[in-house]
């Protein structure tokens, strides 16, 4: 490791042999109508829709996804404990049910271009260059490719994310709920989280030396709800399998917790769309993709859904994205598909007209 821990978060396939190239296109049997990139939640939704929309779509997928250290999926309707590795094998199955194929690779780099040979009014596509140096094209991409979770690199953090090192309430909190629990300053929006863990236990230590130093209005408001402040810096967490044993700080006291919540710099994964200078948005985690309500980027073609564009969104938040960017890349597709028709129907009336009675 370098400066940081690194826990990935990409698309994932699981168990799942990959499947021929299946493109619809006479004479460009490597256009595809749809390219997904990321093969997690966001992305297999976005397939799911596009393949009952009868569009021949490829997803190329990394298989790691963010949430593949987490024994179950909690708060997600109809799926409660459900393991991320048996939601993304049924969602690839249903995917491959209605025509979608993949990949087992991720993308280098997106870029467009335009087909020659259709004249200047052509509509452009758009080049990928996958990891293993493949090159197909598509006439739109969704990117669904998730986030890294940067974490401080203290011995012990990474080793146990997911387990006993959490991030989401809303995810782990019922498990370790009344448990001796901590909270690692390690961003803007650790005071939020401090104050959120709290409803899960009255038995709450937040460890602040990255937030100090502290207003004493703070501290008075986290002491009133029996929050204990630890200002001195965490050094090691130790643990064993599912639950922690103990902090250990600077100076050296060790203090007992079971779980550590923290939030760690959320580092995007789309560095292979640099060279398309695509718009981006400030958000309490740091920018990301700019998208419209439909997931449209600032690029007509190009659609971005799940952590990628909304990085504090949950799984089924990246499912409700992932659908919807998949449907407007299809209806994009669409009006295309009737602009081009309708200027064919102009081209052979002209040519009709010229011909001799």
């Amino acid at each position: 490791m370098n400066s940081a821990a690194h826990v990935s978060s990409t698309s994932d396939h699981h168990d799942q042999p990959d499947q021929p190239d299946q493109p619809d296109h006479p004479g460009r049997p490597d256009l595809h109508d749809v390219i997904v990139v990321g093969g997690g939640a966001a992305g297999l939704s976005a397939a799911l829709a596009l393949g009952r929309a009868r569009r021949d779509t490829l997803v190329l997928d990394l298989g790691a996804p963010r949430n593949r250290f987490a024994a179950g999926m909690h708060t997600v309707l109809g799926h409660e404990g459900l393991a991320p590795a048996e939601l993304l094998r049924r969602g690839r199955a249903e995917a491959a049910g209605y025509g979608v194929s993949f990949a087992a690779v991720g993308a280098a780099e997106v870029a467009e271009e335009r087909d020659e040979s259709l004249g200047t009014a052509a509509p452009p596509r758009l080049r990928v260059t996958d990891t293993a140096g493949v090159v197909r094209r598509a006439r739109a991409v969704v990117v669904a490719t998730g986030v890294t979770d940067r974490l401080p690199e203290i011995p012990g953090l990474a080793e146990h994310w997911g387990t006993a090192v959490l991030h989401c309430p809303y995810c782990h909190g019922w498990e370790v709920g009344d448990a001796r629990l901590g909270v690692l300053a390690a961003g803007p929006m650790s005071l939020h989280q401090a104050e959120l863990i709290r409803q899960w236990s009255d038995r709450l230590t937040f460890f602040s030396a990255a937030a100090e130093p502290l207003e004493q209005r703070t501290r008075e408001r986290l002491a009133a709800r029996d929050v204990i402040v630890e200002p001195a810096p965490v050094v090691e967490v130790v643990g064993d399998g599912e639950r922690l044993h103990r902090v250990q700080l600077a100076d050296g006291r060790q203090v007992a917790v079971d779980a550590l919540f923290t939030a760690g710099e959320l580092i995007p994964h789309d560095d292979f769309l640099d060279g398309l200078d695509l718009e981006r948005a400030d958000t309490p985690a740091g920018r990301f993709l700019a998208v419209d309500q439909g997931g449209r980027t600032s690029h007509e073609r190009i659609f971005a859904a799940g952590n990628i564009a909304q990085p504090m969104g949950t799984i089924p938040a990246a499912m409700s994205t992932g659908t919807l960017a998949g449907a407007m890349a299809s209806m994009t597709l669409v009006t295309e598909d009737f602009d081009l028709a309708e200027r064919a129907g102009r081209d052979l009336g002209r040519q009709a007209g010229r011909e001799p009675a």
